[in-house]
């Protein structure tokens, strides 16, 4: 017998004899659950009708139903005024999606046109299923909770990491949880510490252009669900079972997991967009509107803003977060478009954002990651200043600014110094930890570090925008031919220049990120924006890890150097990050002690020396285009002497030396080749086998950085 079911919690809940269902409408005047058996069902096996006076307490709809079981399929009609003026939405003709369903079901026909035009779509409509995420073992599994000094992100894609056929893996298992989950070793022997997944939750495929495939992923649907279209498993269950497969192996690997998470919009698009679920539910709670509240304010570029500082929305937000953590095991998120979240329903920035400080101060992801990419499409930019005392930031100035000096741009030595210290000009006002700074240089949103150095322009015609799309301001040089070339010397220059970009990404301070694949040279062929390219575009071609070896044993290289001490000495556990954090910063140009920060200059040095004196690393950067004689210090070579631990300037193997063979440094200085990024050591002698990292002093903002 149909029981009154309570309201809370929200979605639907697994109990002995049955399940209890909870849905938030406020201006909806009735509610039918609707129960399935299959997913591409056009008429539902029962229907519920939700009983206003007993089946509604405030504005939730709940009831009771015995009998049923985790598996089954349903979802919602929602009836209610259509009155676009006043911000409602309602369209009982439409099925809709359960907001904190936990599975879901894809009919082989899901069509979002039929989702967006009048009339019925049961049978191509996207449907949730009853799951109970309690039955899974997790076998002692928890989150790793590494400190951020001791990690370094590789952003990858679920489904382009295993999908070319050159993976090695089954026509089954390429492109999916598993697929990942087969590759953890290739992971592991990279050496980075943890995967920064594009979304995860389930999108929205058919939210692209002219056929083509929201690849990305940037599109949500759900907040709660694992895409479907990444597990190999044929049962509605299975993606939320390969997904949990696939965080306890990555945890076994030491390998935490890190999900780039879309707060700031869904798929339902602006007002001729499709009608799947909040925008039938309750449009004006769940979205930004206009002052001519039939329109959406879009400060994402997509059609739609969430209204997440809207009190229903922000008990959404934390509860999807709460979930992914207590019952999925992932380590961090990473909030993209993150400046919106500090938007009040009318766009404008709040001084406090209450979703911000919701999430900052929640006991439940204390220790969990955050990182925000701290800006939005419609121009707020708050890298340096996003609020909270847990948030790491996306640098995008770290970007701009090496790739700016690394292609001999004038007015950026300064720029760059900074940059290599963590920003101290950005962050150092905060008084917080260096790795609050997020370094990279390429992400899945522009080119890939091979296309850097290979095009000068975007060449996104493939996406069918006439080369619109995509941004123009990539600050990316060719090394003399657009794209591909068999020309030795260019080719041998694109080397030297991926090499000299992961050397300043990997050994700058801050917390560094690695995009997927530019450790073999990935390339897109000049795309800059691959959101629609599920093919061999975005796709990991596992061809070039031969091809381009030398790159892939540099990168091993550097982060064994940043993580795992090959300078290590007896019982000490140096590393060189930790040497350029707890360090005393000299700055140099090509002579010592006279760094030249001139518009016109385009070289610099820096002596970094633990506080005791025991160890000292010299770094040396030239991105001019002629060789450079820098001069060095001679505090160490009175002692036991430079040696040289890396040098882009050399080919392979050369180019990198572990410690424990590195050459000696013949001379009072350097010969650097042009566009080359040279790193040397020395040992203060008796400073063999002791510890000489000393704790504390990690800031190295106070010392050199305000000379910058």
């Amino acid at each position: 017998m149909i029981q009154q079911g309570e309201s809370f919690p929200l979605g639907s809940t697994v109990c002995p004899d049955g399940v209890n269902f909870s849905l938030f409408s406020k201006n909806s005047t009735l509610v039918e659950l609707l129960l399935f058996d299959h997913a591409g069902d056009a008429k539902p096996a029962t229907v519920i009708v939700l009983d206003l006076r007993w089946n509604r307490t405030y504005h939730y709809w709940h009831v009771f139903v015995p009998g049923i079981q985790d598996g089954q399929i349903y979802g919602y009609r929602v009836f209610g005024p259509f009155e676009p003026h006043r911000g409602l939405r309602f369209d009982s003709s439409k099925l809709l999606l359960d907001p904190y369903g936990k599975a879901m079901a894809m009919p082989d026909g899901y069509s979002r046109v039929n989702a967006s035009v009048p009339g019925d779509n049961c049978a191509t409509a996207m449907k949730s299923i009853v799951a109970d995420p309690s039955k899974y073992d997790w076998e002692g599994d928890i989150p790793l909770k590494r400190p951020f000094a001791q990690t370094v992100i590789y952003e990858l894609h679920v489904r382009g990491f295993t999908r070319h056929p050159s993976s090695g893996l089954s026509h089954e298992t390429r492109g999916t949880y598993r697929g990942l989950i087969d590759k953890i070793p290739y992971l592991q022997d990279l050496g980075v510490t943890a995967v920064e997944l594009l979304p995860v939750f389930q999108f929205d495929e058919q939210d692209a252009p002219w056929g083509l495939v929201n690849y990305w992923g940037y599109s949500p649907i759900s907040f709660f669900v694992p895409h479907h279209g990444y597990s190999s498993r044929k049962d509605h269950l299975g993606p939320m079972d390969e997904f949990r497969d696939m965080v306890k192996a990555l945890h076994r690997a030491g390998i935490e997991i890190i999900l780039d998470v879309v707060f700031n919009h869904t798929a339902e698009g602006d007002r001729a967009g499709p009608t799947l679920c909040y925008r039938g539910l309750e449009n004006a709670a769940y979205y930004m509107l206009e002052e001519d509240r039939s329109r959406y304010a879009d400060y994402t570029g997509t059609g739609n803003t969430l209204n997440v500082n809207q009190p229903i929305v922000r008990r959404l937000v934390l509860d999807s977060l709460h979930y992914w953590v207590e019952e999925m095991h992932v380590d961090g998120f990473r909030f993209d478009l993150a400046s919106i979240l500090s938007r009040d329903e009318d766009g404008r920035p709040l001084k406090n954002p209450p979703i911000l400080w919701d999430i900052e101060s929640d006991p439940c992801l204390a220790g969990t990651k955050l990182i925000a990419e701290a800006w939005d499409a419609a121009g707020l930019y708050q890298v340096g200043s996003f609020i909270g005392d847990s948030w790491k930031e996306w640098n995008g100035q770290f970007r701009d600014d090496v790739r700016s000096f690394m292609k001999g741009d004038n007015g950026t030595v300064s720029q760059v110094a900074r940059r290599l210290l963590g920003s101290p000009d950005l962050y150092g006002h905060e008084e917080r930890e260096p790795e609050q700074s997020l370094n990279f240089v390429t992400c899945h949103d522009g080119f890939t570090l091979n296309d850097l150095v290979s095009y000068n322009h975007k060449h996104n015609e493939a996406n069918g925008e006439d080369n619109r799309d995509g941004t123009d301001f990539n600050l990316s040089w060719n090394c003399g031919v657009e794209g591909p070339t068999d020309d030795p010397s260019i080719e041998h220059l694109r080397n030297r220049q991926v090499k000299n970009f992961l050397a300043l990404t990997l050994l700058s301070i801050g917390t560094p990120m690695v995009l997927m694949g530019d450790e073999v040279r990935r390339t897109q062929r000049g795309n800059n924006n691959t959101y629609c390219q599920d093919n061999d575009i975005s796709w990991f071609d596992w061809t070039r890890l031969r091809k381009h070896a030398d790159i892939h044993r540099f990168v091993k290289f550097l982060l064994l150097l940043r993580l795992r001490s090959p300078l290590a000495r007896g019982e000490s556990s140096l590393t060189l990050n930790e040497i350029l954090c707890r360090a005393r910063i000299d700055w140099h140009g090509i002579l010592l002690n006279r760094p030249d920060w001139n518009d016109e200059s385009h070289s610099l040095a820096l002596t970094a020396g633990t506080l005791d004196g025991r160890f000292l690393v010299h770094v040396i950067v030239n991105a001019y285009w002629e060789p450079l004689a820098f001069e060095l210090p001679g505090a160490a070579k009175s002692e036991q002497g430079w040696r040289r631990l890396i040098d882009t300037g050399l080919d392979s193997p050369d180019d990198i030396c572990d410690g424990s063979d590195a050459p000696l440094v013949p001379g009072d200085s350097y010969l650097t080749q042009p566009r080359s990024v040279v790193v040397l050591f020395a040992f203060k002698t008796g400073s063999v086998g002791q510890d000489i990292s000393s704790p504390g002093n990690r800031n190295v903002w106070s010392t050199s950085a305000e000379a910058v």
